[in-house]
């Protein structure tokens, strides 16, 4: 067990793609942290999912080892829709590596990251990775960084996490620049719960960074938030894998077993204590606020009530997921659920596959409305489905979610950058030049402009090469109204969305338009049709799939043939107004790539 000055906590931070979790392996490796028969490729990403796609999605801690130091390494996910996951790690150490690709350069999450990382305080560490790659401009990059931190060339770490280049240099730093946690050891315990996870047979585990004290092995535990009383069961540190100690003591990171089989229980961001001490709950984390908004519903028979159950288990460690109940009379009971992201919302529904084998159905994303309403008396409603939008005779005013917005792109890629933000109806800020190859643009969009393949087309845009980070500003008025989606004369509730008036026709359009190539044929014709109220905007029409009844036939009169075709014609009729279209999953994906 170190004492408080040889223990040094610390996270890597860094845009997605740009080396973090390879660093992090390196580390480990050096460390012998990690068996060499164990180690792999992204060791730290714990998740089937991270692995295949190639990026981080939860934090992950891991206690390292180097001569007498104990290093607690956290590592975070690079992608805007988990900064959550970032500010939380910032929270549980003091310092933190700002990763760069030397290929890259500074990309918008590296500064949303870095900026994190100083309002907390932390000592930040500028490190350029991927040095072994051609045509790379070190001193382009190492320019933009002396600017942005206000530092020396000569405290830029230069690496290359793949075959090792520099890495003892960034642990020397890491021990020499990364001041000691404080704490006191002899006052009462203080521990942050920072992320947790649900074991069938312990229950939760929280994984928390002691701030004061001490915590053992069958102690009695308080959560200050909750009012929840439990007792250790287990502690223990990170290996990764979760190793059994004696106790863990203040400065260091770890985890307890509490035992609790009710995750609502144990709050990330909560003070853990000991029953009979009055102590100041630590800072914790502000409330998340959920960007998009999907209802999810069970498929394949799979009931509600195992939906929210795993929808709860799934929710411990992603504290950003909400959820409230929500019924469909197409599709059932099932959940109202907000998240950071389109991305974020894709990884929960893969999770959901993968560790409960629950396929669902996912309606059309939409964004929180502030609607204002005259019946009976001014009012103020959340909308955050299409279906709960009220009669437009009620409504006074629809504020809509507006973004602070910021594009990191080449500078001659700003032309087309700036085209997307207007088409977008964005609104230009200002433009600030890192270098006189990279601008960055500062400026707002709408959350319902950025939903639908807004990130593709930016990409698109800039050969690839532009990023944006982007956070939440406040709400201003708009014009918008509910499109409905008939198919086969029903109204399919699930592919509703709310749109800009100005643009309904050419959405409803593009929406039907999608559909048809995406609706399975019928063996009769089916209708595609996108309304607003009792108005049809735009129509398409499936074909029905036909057999040739009159094969059979060698000769004979042609009566024969026109008995058989008004018969065939006759039975498509009664299947036109008994049958229904089974709606495929990938028809909610088709409106809203529209």
């Amino acid at each position: 067990m170190a004492d408080l000055i040889h223990i040094r906590n610390f996270c890597i931070i860094a845009h997605i793609d740009h080396g973090k979790s390879t660093l992090a392996d390196r580390l480990l490796e050096l460390t012998h942290t990690v068996a060499a028969r164990e180690m792999r490729n992204q060791v730290l990403d714990q998740l089937d999912i991270e692995r295949e796609r190639g990026i981080t999605v939860k934090l992950a801690p891991v206690r390292m080892k180097w001569k007498d130091y104990e290093l607690n390494l956290i590592d975070t996910p690079g992608h805007v829709d988990f900064s959550y996951e970032v500010s939380r790690s910032l929270a549980a150490v003091e310092g933190a590596l700002l990763v760069v690709d030397a290929s890259q350069g500074i990309q918008a999450q590296t500064l949303a990251n870095l900026e994190l990382a100083k309002r907390q305080g932390l000592t930040v560490i500028p490190i350029i990775n991927k040095i072994d790659l051609p045509n790379i401009e070190l001193d382009t990059i190492t320019n933009e960084l002396t600017h942005l931190l206000s530092c020396r060339a000569a405290d830029i770490l230069r690496v290359s996490a793949k075959d090792g280049t520099g890495i003892e240099h960034v642990i020397d730093r890491i021990i020499n620049d990364i001041p000691p946690p404080p704490g006191k050891l002899e006052a009462p315990l203080r521990a942050l719960i920072f992320d947790s996870i649900y074991d069938p047979y312990q229950g939760v585990v929280v994984y928390v960074r002691l701030v004061d004290g001490r915590v053992t092995s069958g102690q009695d535990l308080v959560l200050t938030m909750t009012k929840s009383n439990t007792s250790a069961l287990a502690v223990g540190m990170f290996t990764p894998k979760l190793i059994p100690t004696n106790n863990l003591q203040a400065g260091e990171i770890g985890y307890i077993v509490t035992g609790l089989k009710t995750v609502r229980q144990a709050r990330v961001g909560d003070t853990i204590t000991t029953p009979g001490h009055q102590i100041t709950p630590l800072p914790g984390y502000r409330e998340i606020q959920p960007m998009v908004f999907a209802g999810f519903f069970p498929a394949e028979g799979a009931s509600y009530e195992h939906l929210r159950e795993a929808m709860d288990k799934l929710r411990l460690n992603d504290a950003a997921v909400q959820t409230e109940p929500e019924h469909s009379p197409a599709l059932g009971s099932g959940l109202r659920c907000g998240f950071l992201g389109l991305l974020h919302l894709d990884i929960v529904r893969e999770r959901l596959q993968r560790e409960y084998q629950l396929p669902v159905i996912i309606t059309v994303p939409s964004v929180a409305y502030h609607v204002y309403i005259n019946s009976p008396s001014p009012d103020l409603v959340v909308v955050r489905s299409p279906l709960e939008l009220p009669d437009q005779s009620k409504v006074i005013r629809i504020e809509e979610p507006i973004m602070n917005i910021r594009i990191v792109t080449p500078a001659d890629r700003l032309g087309g950058v700036l085209e997307t933000l207007q088409k977008r109806r964005g609104r230009l800020t200002n433009i600030e030049y890192l270098d006189q190859y990279r601008a960055v643009v500062h400026g707002s969009m709408p959350l319902a402009s950025m939903l639908t393949d807004f990130y593709d087309t930016l990409k698109s845009v800039s050969a690839g090469y532009a990023s944006i980070n982007y956070e939440l500003s406040g709400y201003q008025s708009t014009d918008v109204i509910r499109l409905d989606i008939i198919v086969a004369g029903e109204a399919v509730e699930s592919l509703a969305s709310i749109v800009y008036r100005d643009e309904s026709y050419r959405v409803g359009r593009q929406i039907v338009e999608s559909l048809k190539t995406v609706l399975p044929r019928q063996q009769f014709e089916v209708k595609i049709q996108a309304a607003i109220g009792g108005t049809i905007i735009a129509a398409e029409r499936i074909p029905p799939l036909r057999k040739d009844v009159t094969a059979k036939l060698y000769g004979g009169d042609v009566t024969r043939k026109r008995k058989l075709l008004e018969k065939q014609k006759k039975g498509k009729r009664r299947m036109k107004t008994l049958g229904r279209v089974a709606i495929p999953q990938s028809a909610y994906f088709a409106v809203l790539k529209r």
